[in-house]
């Protein structure tokens, strides 16, 4: 059964515990709970009297982590994403917690099953959703979009070079059949490019497509903006990212928060009155060591960033 295959090989364990945990018996939250690989090893560090709050937008995810975590009492695990977090917490009377974790991007267990469309190394039809409950799949991006849209989308979230070739063929393609499965779209791909470039260009556009159906960035820094509002002082925010715009945003946000004054540099002191928010723990990024890399080839791309509420 698939209940039974490893989810998610979790990434940067040890750093995300050193960070993350600063009272044993605290609050904490799973912002991307996945299969719960973070949390198994996480609550291994707190205490009975500790509660550890999971959630994740994709029922798959929910569904194996209360498998695999549901017998813990100090585990609360539910469907939702952070938009729906507010009301989550009032109604539990939660305030703030100890700390947030967040583990963007695709789970292993997202990308091998073949049926959710997120690799392109299986063919499959092309939906992507995290999110089931979304009505916006990768295949209506595809065939809806105009060509100067698909080029932006491709260039933007996936910087792809070949971003305008690929959406040609793409449109002319549609116009003769409509692009259902990966496998048409790895065709079309294959035939707009240089030989050499397809599976690097292949990994891009299913990227692109993928970070738009979801609306990945946008939450991301909506969540990453409202984050300092459910940690406590001293309490902190850990986030692993996994390709370069997430890193970007992520480090973006990190340093605004951490040195806000807008102050002209040649004033002999701050008079904007804007206050630092957090501390940054990590002045430079946290990736794996080879000998994790060597366990799990997913670990290659991790960058983790962590920062303390002031």
């Amino acid at each position: 059964m698939i209940m039974n295959r490893p989810y998610h090989a979790p990434v940067l364990t040890d750093q995300v515990i050193e960070y993350l945990i600063t009272r044993p018996g605290g609050i904490y939250l799973d912002g991307t709970l996945g299969g719960g690989g973070h949390a198994e090893r996480i609550l291994e560090h707190l205490t009975p009297e500790a509660l550890y709050i999971g959630i994740d937008q994709d029922q798959d995810a929910v569904e194996h982590a209360r498998k695999r975590l549901g017998y813990r009492k100090n585990i609360i695990i539910e469907q939702i994403n952070f938009a729906g977090l507010p009301l989550f917490l009032k109604q539990r009377n939660i305030d703030r917690v100890d700390g947030l974790l967040l583990d963007l991007g695709v789970s292993s267990f997202q990308i091998d099953r073949p049926e959710r469309g997120f690799s392109y190394m299986q063919n499959a039809p092309l939906d992507m959703r995290m999110d089931r409950r979304l009505t916006k799949t990768a295949a209506e991006i595809i065939n809806c979009e105009s060509q100067e849209e698909l080029a932006r989308i491709f260039s933007t979230y996936g910087e792809e070079r070949f971003a305008k070739r690929i959406a040609r063929g793409i449109v002319n393609a549609r116009r003769i059949k409509a692009i259902a499965n990966s496998e048409q779209l790895r065709t079309i791909i294959s035939r707009s490019i240089p030989g050499r470039q397809e599976i690097k260009s292949f990994a891009r556009v299913f990227q692109a497509l993928r970070i738009v159906v979801n609306n990945e960035l946008d939450i991301l820094k909506k969540t990453l903006k409202e984050s300092p509002g459910y940690i406590k002082s001293k309490g902190r925010l850990v986030v692993i990212s996994y390709h370069s715009l997430e890193d970007r945003i992520v480090k973006q946000y990190l340093r605004s928060q951490a040195s806000p004054c807008t102050c002209p540099p040649e004033l002999p002191q701050c008079i904007c009155g804007l206050k630092p928010a957090i501390k940054i723990l990590t002045p430079r990024a946290i990736k794996s060591e080879q000998t994790e890399i060597r366990q799990n080839v997913r670990a290659r791309s991790a960058v983790l960033r962590a920062a303390e509420v002031l």
